[in-house]
């Protein structure tokens, strides 16, 4: 068989699948997301008027459901990677794990790769059903054309980047619970309270550089042009990704560095 994964890699790469595709919760997510997301693009595709090019988001009201199928399969994908990284401290089952990959950087990276794959597998399939129901429900109502392409691009690169950012955290605090309530947490109400104190004092050019501001201008990309909170789409993709590296790269060097 050719590959062009080195052989050393192949075995932990094997496990971790097996890992993913076995374990129920995993699996009810990728019924669960293309669900919602079907729902949600079919609703607002039937109830949505005629594209509006001046209105947000620029691709047409249409579309709002596809981009809520695109926040959830965020929120999935950064559960699966920390659940999909962290699980083994938790089962206390990384030493065993480690006996049979002595290389901890190949440890890493096979999880990595493994949970990066999963997120992107299945960002796909939820922008495909999203796509599915525009073209059915929503024609004449959403612009088909590049700036949904860089919606489409840009979803699929958040929900990796989540899943990565997840996984990082998750080794890096060896808890998968706590890597989650703080992905939550920092989206849901950390980074919108230093939105609104960074608004009183002046300083919106700050909230550009935080993660969940360039997740919304990477998946809403052309939206929102006049917002100080945002950064433009190529900017924010650099500045979510340089976040991906930082954080995953810590957890990397955390397992590399300490003792399992």
């Amino acid at each position: 068989m050719i590959t062009v994964l080195p052989a050393e890699l192949v075995p932990p790469l094997n496990s971790e699948v097996r890992k993913a595709y076995s374990l129920r919760p995993n699996l009810v997510l990728a019924i669960v997301l293309p669900a919602i997301t079907l729902v949600a693009t079919t609703v607002t595709a039937l109830l949505a008027g005629p594209a509006n090019p001046k209105a947000n988001p620029v691709t047409g009201g249409a579309s709002v459901g596809l981009y809520l199928g695109v926040v959830a399969a965020i929120l999935g994908a950064a559960y699966f990677g920390a659940t999909a990284a962290g699980s083994e401290y938790r089962y206390q089952s990384m030493p065993v794990t480690a006996l049979f990959s002595t290389d901890r950087d190949r440890l890493v990276a096979a999880k990595f790769l493994v949970i990066g794959a999963f997120a992107l597998a299945a960002a796909v399939v939820v922008e495909l059903v999203g796509l599915a129901a525009l073209f059915g429900f929503g024609r004449g109502k959403t612009e088909f054309g590049l700036r949904l392409v860089t919606v489409l691009g840009g979803g699929l690169l958040a929900v990796v980047c989540w899943s990565l950012i997840a996984a990082g955290l998750a080794v890096l605090l060896r808890q998968s619970a706590l890597a989650i309530a703080i992905v939550l947490g920092w989206l849901a109400l950390a980074e919108p309270l230093v939105w609104l104190v960074a608004g009183g004092l002046g300083l919106k050019g700050f909230v550009t550089l935080l993660p969940g501001s360039a997740t919304i201008a990477t998946v809403a990309a052309g939206s929102f042009p006049d917002s100080d909170f945002l950064a433009p789409t190529p900017a924010a993709m650099i500045v979510l990704v340089l976040w991906t590296a930082g954080v995953a790269g810590a957890g990397w060097w955390a397992v590399r560095t300490r003792e399992l």
